[in-house]
């Protein structure tokens, strides 16, 4: 049979699979714990709509809101993809630019959920976790930083239940369509930073767009 959703995002299967040995080679075992989501990350905004045409035409709902400065689309699957040898994975975090450092294009990160003992899981592994994001009440995953940028994130709820924990009802297709895509310059962007005259008349000062970033 075919896999159309592996067509649009990748080898899910070969990426799960990399980021568990990972985890084992850090003392860490998902192997008892159900999985959030997938995270696909695209370099152009084009191109993420691109994608997001092709996913939703294999899903149920889309949540797609505004964070930090961009669209992101939460898409659950009409049917699950299988990973790690049978474990269901319904949601694919579709994530456009803008990025404030180096993040790996394609699929970026997988989401575990360790539930209620996820702080208790953190003092387990602290020697092995990266750190820890903030992102709201209810979202403040433990990750781990692989060398090829990378993540392996682990949440108290699934990234469906904190959506619908905000209020989200996965009801259909809801995109974020007054949003005006921005042309931002950040450090990491594929294009030297456009010549100024800084302080002085230098010309040589470089420009740096902040507003937005993630």
């Amino acid at each position: 049979m075919g896999d159309p959703v592996g067509d649009i995002i990748g080898d899910y299967r070969g990426f799960a699979a990399m980021q568990h040995e990972r985890l084992l080679a850090r003392g860490i075992d998902i192997g008892p714990y159900a999985l959030s989501h997938m995270a696909v990350r695209v370099p152009e905004w084009d191109q993420y709509v691109h994608l997001r045409t092709l996913l939703e035409r294999h899903a149920t709902a889309n949540v797609e809101n505004v964070w930090n400065g961009r669209p992101i689309s939460k898409i659950v699957l009409t049917a699950p993809v299988e990973v790690l040898g049978g474990k269901p994975v319904t949601l694919v975090e579709l994530i456009p630019p803008v990025h404030q450092r180096v993040y790996r294009m394609g699929l970026e990160h997988l989401g575990v959920v360790v539930g209620e003992d996820v702080d208790a899981f953190s003092r387990d592994h602290r020697d092995a976790l990266t750190g820890q994001q903030f992102q709201s009440a209810d979202c403040e995953p433990y990750y781990v930083l692989f060398e090829d940028f990378t993540h392996v994130k682990f949440y108290r709820w699934s990234l469906y239940d904190i959506c619908a924990r905000d209020g989200a009802t996965f009801d259909g297709f809801v995109h974020a369509d007054d949003w005006v895509p921005q042309r931002l310059v950040t450090a990491t962007g594929p294009n030297p930073l456009p010549l100024q005259s800084g302080p002085g008349g230098n010309p040589n000062t470089r420009a740096v767009t902040t507003a937005g970033l993630e």
